[in-house]
């Protein structure tokens, strides 16, 4: 298990937070998501052998919400 934290400058509010969780909890390989909306961070705890990192930022890109670098 692989834990990441993503900085995610667009975060800004409640909206934010239920887009990024539905795009990512379907996700195989994924067992923990948590966003926090005023440090504008997603933690995610997932399977390596699953989804690779890119892959979740690709995801976040396609929703609107790209990961600072």
């Amino acid at each position: 298990m692989t834990t990441i934290v993503l900085t995610v400058p667009g975060i800004s509010c409640e909206h934010c937070e239920r887009t990024i969780r539905e795009a990512l909890t379907p996700v195989k390989g994924i067992h923990h998501l948590d966003v926090n909306i005023m440090a504008k961070q997603v933690r995610v705890t997932y399977d390596e052998a699953q989804v690779a990192t890119e892959k979740l930022k690709e995801i976040l890109q396609q929703e609107g919400y790209p990961v600072a670098s």
